[in-house]
């Protein structure tokens, strides 16, 4: 099946976020709560679980799994988001106002997801 240009442009998104993980693990553990345990091996599954949910975003046996996955995945990432509007530190110098608005984008990125069960 042949799905929508901006479902294979959200596969990509995914891949290229969990390559990221890879590319710069820093900064990654920079932004990791401190209860996480274990901050490199985390960041590293978690680039893991990005590029398989975007790769299988592709296939249309595992589309809708990988949807689920995907929102699941965002809804963890939550705590990330909290905690780098709580830290000084980790919030990478970004202005208060872009980590507030992180929020919502992450609530739009469930929905997108959410979007591709109906195809």
């Amino acid at each position: 099946m042949i799905y929508p240009w901006h479902l294979y442009a959200m596969a990509c998104m995914y891949i290229l976020a969990g390559i990221m993980h890879f590319v710069k693990p820093k900064m990654y553990m920079r932004i990791m709560p401190k209860y996480i345990p274990n901050h490199k091996l985390m960041v590293l599954l978690s680039g893991v679980a990005e590029i398989i949910l975007g790769a299988t975003l592709c296939f249309p046996s595992t589309k809708n799994t990988a949807i689920y996955g995907i929102i699941l995945m965002l809804a963890v990432f939550f705590t990330v988001h909290f905690y780098m509007l709580s830290n000084e530190k980790a919030s990478a110098g970004l202005p208060k106002w872009v980590l507030i608005l992180r929020i919502p984008l992450q609530f739009f990125l469930m929905y997108w997801a959410y979007f591709y069960l109906q195809f």
